[in-house]
């Protein structure tokens, strides 16, 4: 039988897994119980076909991925607000719009500190070392890079401190175990499925080290080319260059959606092992050895959208 391509999330106390026409969540309840909800998902490329051409895809699937993990989240985060009184169970529902707003927020903060800030530090950094960093220079998007990583990684560093991140990391492992059971064809069961590395080359932290390898590479060979702005000042010019790159944010997404594609299939090629390796290594801080109980979640959400895939495809 064909493999599907599945992808996942862990979320608070569970697990979403998405494939291209369903995904389904399960989360473990506060009083022990694994709540599933599946639902299909139809992708704007079966509607527009252009959608699905190589290099478009990527920021497409990145956009409703965005959107999966909404809804993944809202729906853990209400199962984890569930509560037991003395007169029944109550559920105490997370606002939508609230969650949203925070997504929102923390969408605008990811903008600032991994496109704003190292923008205008490796500036400020030239000239802390007397070095006239010009965006045309191969050296300002290199460093422009590194402060990104540097970012991202004391991020993923501060936050896995945290006790409930650290069970999250620990359903991410479960999540890249399961996947690892289904795409070698074994029977899905706890054990077969705790043997396996809690590090997948698909991964959306590999993912994100990814853009930040190919925006150097993209924006060293664009912003050479670019106008000049002297009569502006720094500050607008850099504004307006800081502006520039945001769309330029959807092709990078494109081609690091290709990239980790391909490495998925062929994850020994030489080349392609150099992309991925940094996001392998990261891995090791933002995925934990999961336990039994939070592998049978993973395994739940797992055998949820298979099962509803393979309707969806018979009736597609």
């Amino acid at each position: 039988m064909e493999k599907i391509s599945v992808g996942g999330q862990a979320v608070i106390e569970g697990v979403m897994m998405r494939a291209p026409n369903a995904l389904a969540i399960a989360v473990r309840k506060p009083n022990g119980e694994v709540a599933v909800k599946e639902d299909v998902w139809l992708s704007l490329s079966h509607r527009l076909r252009c959608l699905k051409w190589p290099l478009i895809r990527g920021s497409v699937v990145l956009i409703e991925t965005l959107m999966n993990g909404f809804q993944a989240l809202s729906f853990s985060a209400n199962q984890a607000l569930e509560e037991e009184n003395g007169q029944g169970k109550a559920e105490k529902k997370l606002n939508p719009w609230g969650l949203g707003l925070i997504m929102f927020v923390a969408f605008g903060i990811g903008i600032l500190f991994f496109v704003v800030l190292p923008h205008y530090l490796t500036g400020f950094l030239g000239g802390i070392f007397g070095q006239d960093l010009g965006v045309e220079s191969f050296l300002f998007h290199l460093v422009d890079g590194v402060i990104k990583v540097f970012f991202f990684v004391g991020y993923i560093y501060a936050i896995s401190l945290m006790k409930n991140i650290q069970r999250i990391f620990q359903y991410h492992g479960a999540e890249h175990k399961c996947i690892y059971a289904y795409e070698a064809g074994e029977e899905l069961t706890v054990s077969n499925a705790r043997k396996y590395s809690t590090l997948h080359p698909r991964c959306g932290t590999a993912f994100l080290l990814v853009v930040f390898i190919i925006s150097i590479i993209l924006f060293s060979a664009i912003f050479p080319f670019l106008p000049r702005f002297p009569s502006l000042g720094k500050g607008v010019t850099n504004l307006i260059y800081v502006g520039i790159k945001l769309p330029l944010l959807f092709p990078i997404a494109g081609l690091a959606y290709e990239v980790i594609k391909v490495s998925g299939k062929k994850p020994n090629h030489p080349i392609l092992k150099i992309f991925i390796a940094p996001g392998l290594w990261l891995q090791r801080m933002t995925t934990r050895s999961p336990v039994d109980d939070q592998i049978e979640v993973a395994l739940r959400a797992l055998q949820g959208v298979l099962r509803l895939e393979s309707t969806q495809k018979a009736v597609l």
